[in-house]
């Protein structure tokens, strides 16, 4: 894969597995009381705690692979399999699966402040996005690869936190139609990154 190729498929990856358009009514359920200024501020320490946790595993991939013992193309297998489960879930489901718990949620909702807790873990950065990253971080064989997947990450977040900027100033712009479509847009796209990830780990198996 080439440096081109894999920057764009990083940041895209990471995009779609996160997906904040199907987080931003429940951000914004749970802060009814809240500002706009209150909003963008509980996202901006969301969004900037979310992408150290991503890239903290984008640097440390290799490492866990070693400690545990895993084979390279065991997880690629393993992780394409669990992203696209995500991906069927985004396409095949009626609403969004919930990623809170009910009491989770309620208690979110009593919270004064949900940057950290839940909105940047795990919204913003839960097992699909660490489990895209570290296979991501596999697949890059060149300085160049490495470079691009530490610079996707922040770039990612940018976009995510711009998005939700915008819908801290309210939800009116945001048709429950065009989210529905857009997930599963996302979900369908992202099944066909998951399933390469797969054929990737199948083609490196010492058979």
């Amino acid at each position: 894969m080439t440096v081109i190729e894999f920057a764009i498929l990083a940041p895209f990856s990471l995009f779609v597995i996160i997906n904040p358009f199907s987080t931003i009514p429940l951000f914004l359920a749970m802060t009814p009381n809240d500002s706009p200024a209150t909003r963008v501020r509980m996202v901006r320490i969301a969004c900037i705690v979310a992408a150290v946790i991503v890239l903290f595993f984008a640097l440390t991939g290799q490492f866990i692979f070693t400690v545990m013992g895993v084979g390279l193309p065991a997880f690629q297998i393993a992780g394409g399999v669990i992203l696209f489960y995500i991906a069927f879930e985004m396409v095949r489901a009626t609403q969004q699966r919930p990623r809170l718990t009910e009491e989770e949620e309620e208690l979110a909702m009593e919270k004064e402040d949900i940057a950290i807790t839940h909105l940047a873990v795990p919204l913003l950065c839960g097992p699909g996005a660490i489990s895209t990253v570290i296979i991501l971080q596999t697949q890059a064989n060149t300085l160049g690869h490495m470079g691009v997947l530490l610079v996707a990450v922040p770039v990612v977040y940018l976009a995510i936190f711009w998005i939700f900027k915008l819908s801290a100033h309210g939800g009116a712009w945001l048709n429950p139609i065009l989210l529905r479509v857009m997930r599963r847009v996302m979900g369908l796209l992202f099944s066909a990154v998951a399933v390469q990830f797969i054929v990737n780990g199948i083609r490196g198996l010492d058979l």
